[in-house]
């Protein structure tokens, strides 16, 4: 039994304005021909399929286009993720299991598997703590507790069959590491699940987390197959090919074509400008942060007479001096959006925000994320 594991499409996403479209149609390609040259069973797609839960047009096209390539060659199972919409998503469902495309969007379907040769494969939607807790009757509103449970329902099933167990989660579990383009999924200060929920599974295969991490050697992240924020310069992107064998697995990692190198660079703008030793960025997308004393005039413009494709500009003069003109992205990195809201409190009433401010906007969170999970 051999199945290709790929998550976070992200169709529709693009990269600091630019159009990632073209990318990701050569993705779809790319994914189409490993799938027939390696003679894939089934591809599993672990969530976030979608950008967000209203894709654009052009996003639809090339999904349809790509489940219509794969399931001529392989079976497909993909579940909702955070970003996708999983009425949506959902849609047609069972008219699609006739075709061999097998979407599992809603929650109430985990412990029913797809039976792909001799595995049985079971989807994990996304799962939003507050939308399963009173449905499941949780006794607390986690992102721990919803995943218990659901594979709870798993091996219930599995007790009673002889194929191998296979399960798609969109999740963030411990011992992988977040990059700045996830959405944070936290609940009451955790988003974070221990791999063991996993145990006594033959393979798991995660979505959320943009890097092919590799948790244990039977629970995985396959990663996104483009990069989608510069603090992905280092990730290799691709796709897990794995056997299931009678004594475990075998894995192999295919990676995915680069439609353009990412780097990140830093220094004065003169330099940036001149030194040789900078040649090697000139085709890639830049973040550039320039270390002036003081901020260059017409910084990008001048930079991108060089780079042409630079991005991001930042500015961090030495010595740690600042002319307190920070970019909007300098100044909400790696701060979370109550943190940015309060920020926003302090600003309008000349004072931090109470606790009881900060309850409130924490409930607003909270409320708008559930109404987008139940689109």
């Amino acid at each position: 039994m051999r199945i290709l594991h790929t998550s976070d499409w992200h169709l529709g996403r693009s990269f600091h304005r630019e159009d990632l479209l073209a990318a990701q149609a050569a993705f779809v390609d790319h994914l189409v021909a490993t799938v027939a040259a390696e003679r894939v069973d089934c591809v599993l797609i672990s969530g976030d399929v979608y950008d967000r839960a209203l894709p654009a047009v052009d996003a639809v096209r090339l999904c349809d286009e790509a489940l219509r390539r794969l399931s001529d060659l392989a079976r497909v199972v993909l579940i909702a993720g955070n970003h996708d919409s999983a009425r949506r998503l959902g849609f047609g469902s069972a008219l699609m299991d006739a075709a061999g495309v097998h979407v599992r969007a809603d929650f109430a379907s985990v412990g029913e598997p797809v039976i792909v040769g001799d595995a049985a494969i079971y989807g994990i939607p996304y799962l939003e703590p507050e939308l399963v807790r009173h449905p499941w009757d949780l006794d607390e509103r986690s992102h721990a507790a919803a995943l218990t449970e659901a594979m709870r329902r798993v091996r219930e099933d599995a007790a009673g069959r002889e194929q191998r167990s296979v399960v798609l989660a969109h999740a963030f579990v411990t011992g992988g590491e977040a990059s700045e383009s996830e959405r944070d999924i936290s609940v009451g200060g955790s988003s974070q699940v221990s791999a063991s929920v996993f145990a006594g599974v033959d393979y798991a295969a995660l979505g959320h987390l943009h890097g092919a991490w590799r948790i244990t050697d039977r629970v995985r992240y396959s990663g996104s197959p483009l990069a989608y924020s510069f603090s992905e310069d280092k990730h290799v992107k691709g796709s897990w090919l794995i056997d299931l064998r009678e004594n475990g697995i075998a894995s192999e990692f295919v990676e995915a074509p680069v439609p353009r190198r990412l780097a990140r660079v830093r220094g004065r703008i003169d330099d940036l400008l001149t030194d040789a030793s900078y040649d090697e960025f000139e085709d890639r997308w830049l973040q550039v942060t320039l270390t002036d004393p003081r901020r260059p005039s017409e910084a990008m413009e001048r930079l991108r007479r060089r780079f042409p494709h630079a991005l991001v500009l930042g500015f961090e003069p030495e010595g740690g001096g600042t002319d307190g003109a920070r970019t909007w992205s300098e100044r909400v990195r790696e701060r979370s959006a109550l943190d940015i809201a309060g920020d926003f409190v302090a600003e309008v009433t000349d004072g931090p925000a109470t606790g009881a401010e900060r309850a409130l906007l924490h409930e607003a969170f909270e409320a708008c994320r559930q109404k987008e999970a139940a689109v």
